[in-house]
């Protein structure tokens, strides 16, 4: 018991200086940092150096894309019901669920446990390089559902180059996962499954996040704009009018629901 408490604790400040670090680089908002410290003690307190490494690959890169060419983004917050400070909702609907996991492999050890948050960082991570970089692709977006063309920052939409950087967003924690794991001592046929099984989930599970955006997830319209949003308030300041889509399932939820799918991938390919 007293090592969980210390290994808790090394949790909570390990957190701790991610949050702070997120907060003085403007990635995280208060409770952002209230959601780092959540979900970074659960896996470094439970999971161990290795998932908190995993957690670090998806934060700092992440974190560094959205500042990437940040002014030529900028139009795209029009359409996007948060800034780039991520609050406590997307903190923990990007890491809630690995956290969860983490807490699982502490109570009852397993690899599958480790498997699963694999597929689901990888899935998050994916749907964020792909938002970060998709955006500035010189190709019009298309619907997923339809191929129709759409206007940057839409739900839903997809461009080759955004499709290739989830591609690249799933590898790079897939990869690292599978590195953390050869220097545990695990096989090397092992970590080459890891980290095919990672790239894989998190490249379906970014298009299961594209695909929810595109059906299901709420979209607001602002009339006095004749634009749509997926704020309750426009940024003109006029109430906004609900379209269509279910009304609870925001796109955090969306990012929640993806990260399930990519877990399910990799325990499925595992």
């Amino acid at each position: 018991m007293s090592e969980r408490i210390a290994q808790l604790l090394a949790g909570l400040a390990f957190s701790a200086l991610l949050g702070g670090i997120g907060y003085w680089r403007g990635a995280l908002s208060r409770s952002g940092v209230l959601g780092a410290l959540i979900v970074g003690t659960l896996m470094y307190g439970f999971g161990g150096l290795s998932w908190a490494v995993l957690l670090v690959a998806f934060f700092a890169s992440s974190s560094a894309l959205s500042f990437y060419r940040q002014q030529d983004k900028i139009s795209l917050t029009r359409k996007l019901a948060k800034g780039q400070r991520r609050d406590l909702g997307q903190a923990l609907a990007n890491g809630g669920l690995a956290a969860a996991l983490a807490l699982g492999a502490g109570l009852r050890p397993h690899p599958l446990w480790f498997v699963a948050a694999v597929g689901a960082l990888a899935t998050v991570n994916a749907d964020t390089w792909a938002t970060e970089l998709g955006v500035l692709s010189p190709a019009r977006p298309r619907l997923i559902t339809t191929g129709q063309p759409v206007e940057p920052g839409t739900s839903g939409g997809v461009t080759v180059q955004g499709s290739a950087a989830a591609l690249a967003g799933a590898l790079f924690i897939s990869l690292t996962a599978a590195g953390l794991w050869l220097a545990a001592g695990a096989p090397e046929g092992a970590a080459l499954r890891l980290a095919g099984a990672g790239a894989v989930a998190g490249l379906l599970g970014s298009l299961a996040d594209s695909l929810l955006g595109a059906t299901v997830q709420v979209v607001y319209i602002c009339e006095r704009c004749n634009e749509e949003t997926e704020q309750a308030m426009h940024r003109c300041g006029q109430p906004t009018r609900y379209q269509r889509g279910w009304r609870w399932l925001n796109n955090d939820g969306v990012n929640f629901l993806s990260s399930v799918i990519g877990a399910l991938i990799a325990l499925a390919l595992a």
